[in-house]
C-alpha cells in the first residue's frame, strides 16, 4: 500500500511527458481543421521528417563539439522548425490548396498519398531501420525510500514538458493578441467573410500548416531524444493519436487539443502499467469511441452553427 502512491506519481509523470507531444502534434491537426475544416493526415510524417531534421543536424554538430549541450539541443529544434516549417507549407500547396474547394473526400486521399509518399520520401534517404539517438540529457531525479518504490524523473522527460507548457502558453498568448492571431480566429469563424474585409485567407492557411507543422517537428525532435530511436514509420500511429487527442479535446479548439493530448497520455500510460503494455491503444481509441457516442464535439468544442 505504501508503494501504491510513489507507483501513481510515476505513471503520472510518464503519461504527461507523453501527452505533452501528442497536444503538440494535436495543435495542428485542431489549427487547419479550425480553419478549412480538413484534417491534415500527413501531419504525423512531418513530426517524423522534424525528428530525423534534428538528429541530422546532431551529426553535422557532432557530440563532442563542445558546445553546450543547451546550445545544441536549441540548434536542433531551431534548424528542425524551419525545416518541416517549409515542409508544412509545401504540402499545404500540393495536396491541399488545389483541393481545397473539391469534395472532402478528393482532399482526404490527397492527404493519406501525401503521408505515404513521405514515409518512403524519408526511408529512401535514411534507410527504413530504426537509427540511434545520442543521449544529450542522461540522468534523472530520484524520489523514494531505499528499499521502497523509486520514482525515476529523466531530465529529457522533463525537458518535454517544460518545452511543451512554454510553447502552448506562448502560442495562446500569439493568436489572442497578434495580428495573424485575429486573422486566424476571424477565419476559423468565416473564411467568405474575412475574405471580403480584405484578409489574406491564402497566406492565413499557409500559415497555419507552417505553424503546426513547426510544433510537430519541436515534439519529435524531443520525444527522439527521450527514446533514443526513430524511424521512417513512427509518424503514422503517432499521428493518429494525436488526431484522437484533437477529436477528445474538441476538434478546432486549440486548448482542447492541449487537454485532449494531455489526457490521452496519461490514460495510455496507466493502461500500459496497470492492465497491460498490449492494452493501450485499446485503451486509447476506445476512449475516443466513448468521447465520440457521448460528446461528439469532444471535451471543450463547441457545437456547429449552420449559418443561414
Amino acid at each position: 500500500m505504501s508503494e501504491l502512491l510513489p507507483q501513481l506519481i510515476q505513471q503520472l509523470f510518464n503519461g504527461l511527458s507523453l501527452g505533452a507531444i501528442y497536444a503538440l502534434i494535436a495543435i495542428g491537426y485542431t489549427m487547419v481543421y479550425g480553419i478549412i475544416g480538413m484534417i491534415n493526415f500527413a501531419h504525423g510524417e512531418i513530426y517524423m521528417i522534424g525528428a530525423y531534421a534534428g538528429l541530422v543536424t546532431l551529426s553535422v554538430i557532432g557530440t563532442q563539439s563542445g558546445l553546450p549541450v543547451a546550445v545544441v539541443i536549441g540548434l536542433m529544434l531551431l534548424v528542425s522548425a524551419l525545416l518541416t516549417g517549409v515542409y508544412g507549407f509545401v504540402v499545404e500547396q500540393v495536396a491541399y490548396k488545389p483541393v481545397r474547394h473539391g469534395p472532402r473526400l478528393v482532399a482526404l486521399i490527397s492527404a493519406i498519398g501525401m503521408s505515404i509518399f513521405l514515409q518512403n520520401w524519408v526511408a529512401l534517404g535514411q534507410g527504413a531501420r530504426d537509427m540511434a539517438v545520442p543521449s544529450l540529457i542522461p540522468g534523472a531525479m530520484r524520489f523514494g525510500t531505499e528499499g521502497g518504490f523509486e520514482i525515476y524523473i529523466p531530465y529529457s522527460r522533463v525537458l518535454i514538458i517544460v518545452v511543451a507548457v512554454a510553447l502552448m502558453i506562448a502560442l495562446t498568448l500569439y493568436i489572442k493578441h497578434s495580428r495573424m492571431g485575429r486573422a486566424s480566429r476571424a477565419c476559423s469563424q468565416d473564411m467568405h467573410m474575412a475574405n471580403l474585409l480584405g484578409i489574406d485567407t491564402n497566406r492565413v492557411i499557409s500559415f497555419t500548416f507552417i505553424l503546426g507543422a513547426m510544433l510537430a517537428a519541436v515534439g519529435g525532435v524531443l520525444i527522439a531524444l527521450a527514446v533514443g530511436k526513430l524511424n521512417p514509420f513512427i509518424g503514422f500511429l503517432v499521428g493518429i493519436k494525436a488526431f484522437t487527442a484533437a477529436v477528445l479535446g474538441g476538434i478546432g479548439s486549440i486548448p482542447g487539443a492541449m487537454l485532449g493530448g494531455l489526457l490521452l497520455g496519461v490514460a495510455e500510460t496507466f493502461a500500459a502499467a496497470y492492465i497491460s503494455s498490449e492494452y493501450k491503444d485499446i485503451v486509447a481509441f476506445g476512449l475516443l469511441v466513448l468521447i465520440l457516442l457521448f460528446r461528439p464535439t469532444g471535451l471543450l468544442g463547441k457545437p456547429e452553427v449552420e449559418k443561414v
